[in-house]
């Protein structure tokens, strides 16, 4: 996770240089980037609520689940989040916040109706432990990069498009050296964000697969049961090949929220950039981590 976010820091600075040297404008680059990274960390999380379609409860409306965070909470010492439902048969839950102190924590009736107490428990320990570390903000900050570059990639292409890149009319009118050196630099910072946003995109869905394991291991030492989440994941897993592929759909852009994935049968990106390790993955490090709690007791 350190490499990849170095990796990540390093490309902003570069990207961030060379808009600087192209454009000619310290201030509008600064002022562009500034602007998308702030509303991108105070609104995203509502945004990802309102999308999915959920609401905050009260502990008279939902009692077992505010139970279960408030012993979450309770274990792992850190403030008790909003607690939310999302009206969705897709079983799953995420978190949402920049902060532990302004978080939501959120399941979907479709998860409540398929999981066990115990089970609900490591799923809500791994969302808890997205919190805790402010996974939220970090991958929000590292994505931001990558939707700067693909923002500038799509307008310059439209400028270029809808300007010619520069060619000159039929006329023979205007500052044909000027026009040149217009596309030019256009041309370049086309390039550059295209470049950049490949990359990018590569370097943060490496970071999300990297805090999804560590959410799992957390969720894992937190309640002592790491057999309990990974029956949860094989559970869900299953689960998901029985919901309507159009509801699949519907959910895959807020994969990188979700616990668990939510892809429609046959070939798509998101199954090949994920943004969460292969199940096999997963299952593999809570038994590794079951045999070692179990030689610790």
């Amino acid at each position: 996770m350190l490499a990849t976010t170095f990796l990540l820091g390093l490309l902003y600075v570069v990207f961030t240089a060379v808009l600087i040297v192209l454009i000619k404008s310290a201030v509008l680059a600064i002022l562009v980037a500034g602007g998308l990274l702030f509303a991108q960390y105070w609104f995203s999380d509502r945004i990802a609520l309102y999308a999915m379609n959920g609401h905050v409860v009260t502990a008279q409306e939902a009692p077992e689940l505010h139970g279960v965070v408030d012993r979450l909470c309770a274990l792992a010492d850190m403030p008790k989040p909003a607690v939310a439902i999302a009206d969705s048969d897709v079983p799953n839950a995420f978190a949402t916040g920049r902060s532990p102190r302004s978080a939501v924590v959120c399941a979907t009736t479709g998860l409540l109706r398929r999981l066990d107490t115990d089970e609900l428990e490591g799923v809500l320990a791994h969302e808890l432990s997205h919190i805790a570390h402010r996974d939220v903000a970090v991958m929000t900050i590292a994505s931001f990069l990558g939707v700067l570059a693909g923002l500038i990639t799509r307008f310059g292409l439209y400028a270029g498009f809808y300007g010619g890149f520069g060619q000159r009319n039929g006329d023979g009118d205007g500052d044909g050296e000027g026009e040149d050196s217009t596309a030019l630099v256009l041309v370049a910072v086309v390039a550059v964000s295209a470049v950049v946003y490949g990359i990018s995109f590569v370097l943060t869905r490496a970071l999300s697969r990297y805090r999804e394991l560590a959410a799992d291991r957390a969720a894992a030492l937190l309640t002592g049961r790491p057999s309990v989440l990974a029956a949860a994941l094989t559970k869900l897993s299953a689960e998901m090949a029985q919901i309507p592929t159009q509801d699949l759909r519907h959910a895959e852009p807020f994969n990188a929220f979700f616990f668990a994935p939510a892809l429609a049968p046959g070939f798509s990106l998101s199954s090949v950039f994920s943004t969460h390790p292969s199940l096999t993955q997963r299952l593999e490090q809570l038994a590794e981590l079951s045999v070692q709690l179990s030689r610790g007791a």
